[in-house]
């Protein structure tokens, strides 16, 4: 398979090892219920976004804004928060029930003090674990690979964890985090690796309380399913979510994924066949989907249920953040790749398949989620040309 340059034209594939007829357990609502515990939640806003529709010549794109989230700028507390409360459980060997919020279940675990979350991350991720640690009163050991910019390693330090930067990419960065484990250390890793593979599980578990909120607000306004979901892939963990809500029915859309030209792992492993790693270094601005191999966890779900794959360049992910401002809706590099990767459908010679087979035209709803905020804001304010507080959709609430 043949990589498109960085900030060249896009690279689409339709997955040949797609099944249509295969079916994943729905999620589980319990999941849902434990982070309406955790504190200040709310769901996240689903903007209806006439503009971006009229611009892609759709009847209506319906954007999941994972801009700030339990008070950090990511979806991916919602991941860590639950794998780390299961993996406590597992380490306590029963369930610390009854407790009513963070505060109530940090005092019935304090006699496990001293103790410590590790994790490896590219950002997101890393910041959720440390951001857990503090709430339970645990200390927290974050690996981030060379390369890490800055203000992702002191939003993390900024959570009270140690930081270390590890020479290599973030698949060395994982297996640095392994070393930690112990029985006062739990690695909270959102990839798996032979013998572990529980927590990376609940990680994916924990992301489905997107897809409830989705789900409810398309049924409050009277709103049938998207026929098109777009959702940035990394090692695959939140497209096994995706993958596991959308194919537990007989629904008959299309998931796309989306990765950078330099590191689409989950693309390049579908045209093989099999799990296959794409070398670093991986360098696009689109830093949380600088992943070099696929979560061995995630792949039966996203190898078998997104039927279209497509890997962009950062021009397009710059492109996606100025249009979501345009609508009023702050987005990252990482989250604008949906956006991105609907430019390149409906632009890209190379995805002339897509349209051919008629999944984008006005009669079709499409739903891209935006899976993070502003979480570099110099480089956000050099791309977007204002702050994000100006434009306008920094904090989101439910409607």
């Amino acid at each position: 398979m043949t990589l498109p340059p960085t900030g060249s034209e896009s690279l689409l594939l339709h997955n040949p090892l797609f099944d249509a007829e295969k079916r994943w357990p729905a999620p589980d609502p319990v999941v849902w219920s434990f982070h309406r515990r955790m504190p200040a939640y709310l769901a996240t806003t689903l903007f209806d976004c006439p503009e971006l529709a009229r611009k892609y010549g759709v009847k209506r794109v319906l954007v999941k804004a994972e801009t700030q989230r339990l008070g950090l700028p990511s979806f991916k507390i919602l991941g860590a928060s639950w794998a780390t409360y299961r993996a406590l459980c597992d380490h306590l060997g029963f369930e610390p029930e009854p407790w009513l919020n963070i505060n109530d279940l940090a005092r019935r675990i304090s006699y496990l003090k001293p103790f410590a979350l590790a994790a490896a991350t590219d950002g997101n991720h890393g910041r959720a674990v440390a951001f857990m640690a503090r709430l339970l009163g645990f200390q927290c050991h974050i690996f981030v690979p060379a390369g890490t910019v800055p203000a992702r390693i002191h939003a993390i330090q900024n959570e009270g964890a140690a930081v270390t930067v590890v020479e290599g990419d973030y698949d060395a960065a994982v297996a640095r985090s392994a070393e930690e484990a112990s029985d006062r250390c739990l690695v909270i890793s959102d990839t798996s690796w032979p013998g572990y593979d529980v927590t990376p599980r609940r990680v994916v578990e924990g992301y489905t309380t997107i897809y409830m909120e989705i789900e409810q607000a398309l049924r409050s306004a009277g709103i049938p399913d998207p026929d098109v979901v777009v959702v940035p892939v990394g090692v695959g963990a939140f497209m096994s979510a995706t993958v596991s809500y959308f194919r537990s029915r007989a629904w008959k859309g299309a998931l796309v994924g989306v990765e950078p030209a330099d590191a689409n792992c989950v693309q390049a492993s579908a045209a093989k066949g099999e799990m296959t790693a794409v070398p670093g270094p991986h360098s696009s601005i689109m830093v949380g989907l600088n992943c070099g191999l696929p979560s061995p966890v995630a792949w039966p779900r996203v190898s078998t249920g997104v039927d279209w794959m497509i890997s962009i360049g950062d021009h397009r992910a710059r492109q996606g953040m100025q249009e979501l401002a345009s609508a009023g809706v702050v987005a990252g590099e990482t989250g604008a790749a949906a956006l991105g990767a609907l430019a390149a459908l409906y632009e890209d010679a190379s995805a002339a398949e897509f349209r051919e087979r008629g999944l984008l035209g006005p009669d079709k709803t499409l739903l891209l989620i935006v899976t993070e905020g502003a979480t570099d804001r110099g480089n956000y304010q050099a791309v977007v040309g204002r702050p994000p507080e100006e434009v306008g959709t920094l904090l989101t609430l439910s409607r």
